[in-house]
């Protein structure tokens, strides 16, 4: 092993601050490592993709100085439908009736019938009475947790849930408790401290969790919340379309569908496009609509993507080979990953993590995937800790059995190199 990556060196983690008067001090720090990881062939961000982001992409390989064709292993469309010619025809076709923009927030003239029927589509899929469209998930989150929230209540979040809901935290001021992830015996005794007479208390998790790929235990968290008189919230974005007998998330994967107070998911994961909802009660929904900041100061979702969504539902509900398709590739690869000694965590979700444990050994060996033809998602600190850095596969409908047996062929042979395996 190239005795450089053993060597300590600079990290995401060093350029984050800097105790400094001059506020861009790190900036300049950030920008002498960037250049770096440049130089050295590591710059695994931003490569431009000339193609649909199916199985198979055209991209730019920075190294190589040419478009090459990678095996996809890095996006979040689940089901592989963006390029879809039901999709792609749905979305012309609201294009030319509806122009590509609203040109409106949603609670003024940026409503369309389109937007009104997705909306229903999404209540009905998830078992509830309304839903909310937001331009993004990452606002439906913020929105609705700072809509809800107040200062003097409690939020009760799981220790990995995703920066958006963090961020949704701080801005509502409320009080914010964290329990060990997965521990619903900790999440107890949180709740326990959190709850009290003249403030509410929310739980909230993801019902996917974006880096682990496991799941909450929802069949556990439901009752405890009842127990102390808690809200529930589950940010479903990973688990739309994938979990769940017939693709309706992780509630209806633990037999609770329509018994969550809130959920939230995505436009822009399984669904193929961009934008968030928040799905509840007819009354909460009303709510946001009114109180939400992001949904209220935002252009609204544009229509196409809106109509492409509409496809890409009513695909989940009649199609199920798709799903069936996804998930007969994540077992594949997860079974050949964990057969050659890899560390996958507990992933119960078409995210497969692939802990490295170190950084210089992480963006060694994903430059050697790169070369070899693989694009996966390099994640270290500050969304993982150090020690657990890792390549984060996402798994698609549309990989074929070639495809996988070459990715494990050779995730074999960088494993030995880097005595990862």
């Amino acid at each position: 092993m190239d005795e450089a990556i053993e060597n300590k060196e600079t990290t995401w983690a060093d350029c984050y601050d800097a105790p400094s008067s001059d506020l861009f001090e790190k900036v300049r720090d950030f920008a002498d490592y960037a250049a770096g990881i440049r130089r050295e062939g590591h710059d695994f961000f931003r490569r431009t993709v000339y193609s649909p982001n199916v199985n198979r992409v055209l991209m730019d390989d920075p190294i190589a100085g040419r478009k090459r064709e990678m095996i996809m292993l890095g996006s979040n469309s689940y089901l592989g439908l963006t390029n879809h010619p039901r999709v792609i025809r749905a979305s012309v076709e609201a294009a030319e009736k509806y122009g590509y923009g609203t040109g409106s927030v949603s609670l003024y003239s940026g409503t369309t019938d389109l937007h009104k029927k997705l909306e229903r589509r999404l209540a009905e899929f998830y078992g509830c009475e309304d839903a909310i469209l937001f331009p993004t998930g990452y606002a439906a989150n913020v929105g609705t947790i700072s809509a809800i929230m107040r200062p003097r209540d409690a939020i009760v979040n799981d220790l990995f849930n995703h920066a958006s809901i963090y961020d949704g935290c701080r801005l509502s001021g409320a009080k914010l408790h964290t329990f060990a992830h997965g521990k619903t015996r900790h999440l107890k005794r949180v709740l326990s401290n959190a709850v009290g007479d003249g403030h509410g208390t929310m739980v909230i998790t993801d019902g996917v969790f974006s880096m682990e790929g496991d799941l909450a235990k929802l069949d556990e968290i439901l009752p405890l919340a009842a127990e102390f008189g808690a809200r529930v919230m589950v940010d479903d974005s990973h688990a739309l379309g994938v979990m769940g007998p017939t693709g309706r998330g992780t509630a209806e994967h633990f037999g609770l569908q329509g018994k969550v107070d809130i959920t939230i998911a995505t436009l822009s994961k399984a669904l193929g496009g961009i934008g968030g909802c928040a799905v509840g009660s007819a009354q909460v929904v009303d709510y946001l609509r009114f109180y939400a900041r992001p949904y209220f100061f935002s252009g609204s979702v544009p229509t196409p993507i809106v109509a492409g969504a509409l496809e890409i539902l009513d695909m989940i509900q009649t199609q199920p080979k798709i799903r069936e398709d996804l998930w007969n590739s994540v077992k594949y690869v997860k079974a050949g990953l964990t057969d050659l000694g890899f560390d996958i965590g507990n992933s119960g979700s078409a995210i497969i993590p692939v802990i490295v444990g170190d950084e210089p050994k992480l963006k060694a060996f994903l430059k050697d995937l790169m070369d070899a033809g693989i694009f996966m998602n390099y994640v270290a600190f500050p969304a993982v800790p150090k020690s657990r850095c890792r390549l984060r596969m996402s798994m698609m409908a549309g990989h074929t059995r070639t495809d996988l047996d070459y990715v494990l062929a050779t995730m074999a042979r960088l494993g030995r190199k880097y005595e990862i395996i």
